[in-house]
């Protein structure tokens, strides 16, 4: 098949161009930063707040797997908020649909710090908090595989990694962000933070979605779909084509994000729970938050580092490290956990965050957007991310926890699980295709093409197992 590359712009030479591609950073950065503020933030409120606020304190062990399952709740929504709104990025454009998500991902966030507590209606405050957590992450769903599709869409080729990695910065900013605030209201006294402390955050998310705004009212649609509008190639069936052609992508795609996504939360929720349960009520509950925000500190640079990697050495060769990484560091990590050593487990968090998980998420940012064809690029990444996000990272709070509860606090049913999803992930290196430079105005799947016209990927064999025919 022959394709015609567009021209390579770079922003020196293209001051339009250049403005764009800055609108566009600034735009997707936001929003993960909003996304990720508000998820790190009720994560990390999930063990220690919701649980006592939202649930009857009969059995505070069950209130706080009850409250892990309803930040669960949030990532059952949003395969299916990826699913509409990633029809509708691949029928209608990149840009309305991102303006779209931002409204009601924030919206829901700075709701839940209205809501009422169980001690004022009683069985309506676990079921209103769950209704919130459905709509946070149906928006949610969409957001963050709109801001991975138009940064790899507006970025140079030979640079995509570098570049498409950038906005996730915003993940780095808005965990550290979340942390920070976490840290700060977890010192008020404690009748404070029970009673209006634990809001502020939450109503502060509407800040960001002003800001966010702002910047995508005034973003323009991205060069690639602006080429299948130009010669009408828009898909009229994203669903039936995702479902049918790209589903090898998806599965490629989910399998890529096991460890990263559910390393992720079980390090940032998991990882503090287990904490408090090893030492205790006397535990500093603020103190470790600060393991979370030296990871996203370090992720403020690895991130972008690793993608940056991934434009020299290939995305697969850089994600197989993260994942290996992963598999290494789970054992020692969670054994240093159940020490109960405050400083320890900071830097356990720290390193886990920012080097195991960080390191797959910098050459995701391309990969991902390159796995699939420009007519359903959006519905398949939001589909391979959301997917995901349920299987790894939605059941990593609830099994987590459920496995503290029956075990004991046993660290090596926890240590386990993490090296099962980094296991899942290293295997999935080995299917995906190389995806390094590839032309993003293609229509056809990077999985289902041929060793030669996908670089080095996979072989014969490998395609033929995982091609879904038409």
């Amino acid at each position: 098949m022959t394709t015609t590359h567009p021209a390579v712009h770079t922003p020196s030479e293209d001051p339009e161009y250049a403005g764009n591609l800055r609108r566009a950073t600034l735009a997707s950065s936001i929003g993960s930063a909003l996304e990720y503020f508000d998820f790190a933030l009720y994560g990390l409120s999930t063990a220690l707040i919701f649980n006592v606020l939202f649930f009857p304190q009969g059995n505070p062990g069950m209130a706080t797997v009850a409250a892990f399952a309803t930040f669960g709740v949030g990532f059952l929504a949003r395969p299916f908020g990826g699913l509409f709104f990633g029809i509708l990025g691949d029928k209608l454009g990149r840009k309305w649909v991102l303006v779209a998500t931002i409204v009601l991902m924030g919206g829901a966030s700075t709701a839940i710090g209205l809501l009422p507590t169980y001690a004022a209606v009683g069985i309506w405050a676990p079921i209103l908090l769950v209704l919130m957590r459905l709509l946070q992450g149906f928006g949610a769903g969409a957001e963050q595989a709109g801001a991975t599709v138009l940064m790899a869409e507006y970025a140079p080729v030979r640079r995509r990694g570098y570049f498409s990695a950038l906005p996730f910065i915003g993940i780095q900013a808005g965990t550290v962000l979340a942390a920070l605030v976490f840290a700060g209201i977890s010192a008020l006294p404690k009748d404070q933070l029970m009673s209006w402390g634990w809001r502020v955050p939450f109503l502060c998310s509407f800040v960001l979605i002003l800001l966010a705004l702002f910047i995508r009212m005034r973003l323009r649609e991205t060069p690639t779909f602006v080429e299948l509008e130009k010669h009408e190639q828009i898909a009229d069936h994203p669903f039936r084509e995702i479902f049918g052609h790209g589903l090898p992508g998806v599965i490629v795609g989910i399998g890529l994000r096991m460890a990263e996504n559910g390393g992720s939360y079980m390090f940032q929720t998991l990882g503090l729970a287990f904490f408090v349960a090893v030492v205790g009520p006397d535990a500093d509950k603020s103190l470790l938050t600060w393991g979370v925000s030296l990871g996203s500190l370090i992720g403020v640079f690895s991130v972008p580092f690793t993608g940056h990697l991934s434009d020299r050495f290939g995305r697969r060769t850089v994600y197989r490290f993260g994942a290996v990484f992963m598999l290494a560091y789970a054992f020692p990590a969670w054994w240093l956990l159940s020490l109960g050593n405050p400083f320890l487990a900071i830097g356990v968090i720290a390193v886990g965050i920012g080097v195991a998980v960080n390191s797959m998420l910098g050459p995701q940012c391309a990969m991902l957007p390159e796995l699939f064809g420009n007519r359903h690029r959006y519905l398949g990444v939001a589909m391979a991310r959301e997917i995901s996000a349920v299987l790894a990272g939605g059941l990593a709070g609830v099994l987590g926890a459920y496995l503290l509860a029956v075990s004991g606090n046993n660290w090596i049913l926890l240590a386990t699980y993490m090296a099962v999803l980094a296991l899942i992930t290293t295997a999935s290196t080995f299917l995906a295709p190389e995806t390094l430079r590839r032309d993003l105005t293609r229509v056809d799947d990077a999985v289902k093409v041929s060793r030669e016209e996908s670089g080095d990927g996979v072989d014969a064999t490998t395609v033929s197992i995982l091609a879904v025919r038409p």
